[in-house]
């Protein structure tokens, strides 16, 4: 895709080169600071975008509190035709989004567009959702009495999102908070500021066409700080925080001390399984593209490949043939398997990783290296790398958003691989590729997997919208998106109803009034 062709789909974004990044609906606020936005594909700079101020965020909240009172009393089926008309409006914009994602963050265009496909999947499951938001009801033990439970929308959910998945993340929260009466305030990545820019123009323009408080979507841009802010902030009843592991303890800790709710994904160290028992090119396949796809910066990247000793060599060759066919290059080029890392940071990581890997006695067997920029078009380039490892090492203990795979050798039987692939502080995404249904079902039990997501016989890169997300142990226990994920952003009541002429008290305790 040639510059003339991404600079057209920005324009249909309305992006330009000065952008402000503060806004309720279609009102940008200017900001003082700025944040530039440069593409990991070649090193150009995209824009200039002014950051917010906190007299700006101030007036965001406000804006954001006075959209909720009227928000909140339309009904559910009429707030979910909202979201859908914001999902047929990202259906016009699919081409143009997607390829902002792949230009701004790295990814490939194909991943870039199914990330937007994504978005409008979450919106039409939300627009059902819309017309089953349900409650219960019960039996009283009381006399002409009834009980029943019903749910409420909590105000203003906050959503602190990261850039490996600019626009999608964003959409599972907010497409549910929005059918469920709230409002949202955004932090997006300053990674990827220019992705949120967009996606709250398309949705402005959705909320002035149907007349609506534009601050039913707000958006706040800029550092660290505006997370706090929003952590901090009593007016906001949740936070929705994606990213690492660190930065979730710091949200959790700080809305935990004012009594808010928070609702965590964050980091995971995900593992693939291969017994004796797998067929070896559906293993293969699922784990080429779970440990280099994104370059290794899903969070449900495969980090980790445990297999028996047994057939530990024929996956090494067969793998190292894989690794050796990958094409690196422009995300926007489709003959490409992997595009860039998002900066020169994530670069660094990448290599202190590998020489640290080295360090604490692991073996190459890909030598991964940074790419240099005679050959491709910016410093964000590195090739994937394998390593044979220790479970037990501290680097494989880490998180390291970059396409590195540690290969660990396991003896015996499934439990064994399974008690290693526990044996890490995250619990997010699992698989295991085997055809022996005792082993399969093993790994789904009680005793086996004990991430949020357990696959079989498929990656552990990927997720569907009807389906929650999210993990457990530091990956922080939150759900996001499908099944009953809605709850989340609801209170619940419970409501008892008295038809009758008496008013009966606890324990018989009668009073003679």
């Amino acid at each position: 895709m040639t510059t003339t062709e991404i600079l057209e789909h920005l324009h249909n974004l309305e992006i330009t080169s000065s952008e402000k990044g503060t806004a309720y609906g279609s009102q940008f606020l200017s900001g003082t600071d700025l944040i530039t936005s440069y593409s990991p594909v070649n090193g150009n700079l995209i824009s200039n975008i002014e950051c917010t101020s906190s007299e700006s965020y101030k007036k965001v909240i406000e804006k954001a509190e006075q959209a909720f009172v009227k928000w909140r009393t339309i009904p559910a089926p009429k707030r979910g035709d909202l979201v859908r008309q914001f999902g047929d409006a990202l259906r016009e914009k699919k081409q143009d989004l997607g390829v902002l994602v792949a230009y701004e963050m790295g990814k490939s265009l194909q991943e870039g567009l199914g990330e937007v496909q994504e978005m409008i999947d979450i919106c039409d499951f939300a627009v059902g959702l819309s017309r089953q938001l349900h409650g219960l009801t019960m039996h009283s033990e009381r006399p002409e009495h009834r009980m029943y439970e019903q749910y409420h929308p909590l105000g203003i959910v906050g959503i602190i999102s990261a850039f490996n998945f600019p626009v999608a993340v964003w959409a599972w929260n907010t497409a549910l908070a929005w059918i469920c009466g709230n409002v949202t305030v955004w932090k997006p990545s300053e990674k990827t500021p220019l992705c949120a820019i967009a996606c709250q123009k398309i949705i402005a323009q959705v909320l002035d066409k149907n007349q609506l408080p534009g601050a039913i979507s707000c958006l706040l841009t800029g550092g660290a700080k505006f997370g706090k802010l929003l952590a901090n902030d009593n007016r906001v009843a949740l936070v929705s925080a994606t990213g690492s592991t660190k930065m979730g303890k710091s949200v959790a800790t700080s809305v935990a001390a004012r009594l808010g709710k928070s609702l965590l994904e964050l980091g995971g160290n995900n593992a693939m399984i291969i017994t004796p028992n797998a067929n070896l090119q559906l293993a293969l396949t699922g784990l080429v593209f779970g440990a280099v796809g994104t370059a290794g910066q899903r969070c449900t990247t495969t980090r980790r490949l445990i297999v028996h000793e047994d057939i530990l060599n024929s996956v090494i060759e067969k793998l190292t043939a894989a690794y050796a066919q990958l094409k690196i290059g422009s995300p926007l080029d489709e003959k490409n398997h992997m595009g860039p890392l998002i900066d020169t940071d994530a670069v660094k990581n990448y290599a202190t990783t590998l020489s640290e890997a080295k360090k604490q006695g692991a073996t190459p067997i890909v030598e991964g290296e940074v790419l240099t920029n005679k050959t491709y078009a910016s410093d964000c380039y590195v090739s994937p790398a394998i390593y044979l490892a220790n479970n037990d090492m501290a680097i494989v203990q880490k998180e390291t958003f970059a396409p590195i795979l540690y290969m660990i050798p396991y003896s015996g039987s499934i439990t064994n691989a399974i008690a290693i692939q526990n044996n890490v502080p995250q619990g997010l995404s699992s698989t295991i590729m085997s055809e022996n249904i005792r082993e399969t079902e093993l790994f789904l039990s009680a005793q086996g997997s004990d991430c949020g997501i357990a696959n079989v016989n498929i990656g552990t890169s990927g997720a569907e919208i009807g389906g929650a997300f999210g993990g457990e142990k530091e990956t922080g226990g939150g759900r996001e998106s499908g099944s009953d994920a809605w709850k989340a952003y609801m209170r619940r009541q419970t409501n008892t109803i008295n038809y009758s002429t008496e008013l009966p008290l606890a324990q018989g305790i009668k009073f003679n009034i």
